[in-house]
């Protein structure tokens, strides 16, 4: 638990930095691409630091350095590609940018990898902008497709409006407040954190996707 704890924070305190719209992940849901409001590789490389790729040019739409491409195949999520961004030369105005394979830099001699470090909820955003916030993940769109992810399992999915999806998020926080894993975290936070408890629980609301690991209410 408390490495889990350890491994949201440091995620999520990297997402309320990002002062930019990022570029998203991908993922590919049954034979469809989407973005996605999620990032299952960051929590690999807290764990593995060494093995992030750092090959690529620095953007400040892109502050985890990389773009990944996921598939649901036979009701597991598996990684296709991460990509980096780098110098497109053949451009005579040097001005260029592409994106490159970093896939085997990062998982050598390995294909069809079972994403079986995470455990969470993947929110895959789809249709019309319904809000745009220049910053991280912040913008809204028309519809939700949500993923509850067991060590790489697919176990459940939910399709929202994006009002429907607002409403569950409180419904989802209210749910996650009765749990001793809310307990355990708010005094984890409340002690290494210098916020009140009011405050923590708007915090926690606001990012309780990342926080819960399981679908909590219908």
């Amino acid at each position: 638990m408390k490495v889990l704890l350890t491994v949201l924070l440091i995620v999520l305190l990297k997402l309320t930095a990002f002062s930019t719209a990022q570029f998203p992940d991908k993922i590919v849901y049954k034979g469809k691409e989407y973005n996605m409001h999620s990032n299952p590789l960051e929590s690999y490389f807290t764990r593995h630091p060494e093995k992030r790729p750092r090959a690529g040019l620095s953007s400040t739409a892109l502050w985890r350095g990389y773009i990944a491409t996921f598939e649901v195949r036979e009701g597991t999520l598996y990684l296709k590609d991460i990509e980096v961004m780098v110098r497109d030369t053949a451009r005579k105005d040097g001005y260029g940018t592409k994106f490159q394979s970093v896939l085997e830099q990062v998982f050598p001699g390995q294909t069809d990898i079972k994403v079986d470090w995470m455990t969470g909820l993947l929110v895959i955003p789809y249709g019309k902008l319904v809000n745009y916030v220049h910053m991280g993940y912040g913008s809204s769109y028309k519809h939700y497709i949500l993923l509850e992810i067991d060590k790489g399992a697919v176990k459940k999915d939910k399709h929202l409006s994006y009002r429907k999806y607002e409403a569950f998020k409180n419904k989802q926080f209210l749910a996650f407040k009765k749990t001793d894993e809310y307990q355990q975290l708010k005094a984890s936070l409340l002690q290494k954190e210098n916020m009140g408890e009011e405050n923590l629980d708007d915090f926690l609301k606001s990012f309780i996707i990342d926080y819960t690991s399981r679908i909590l209410v219908d």
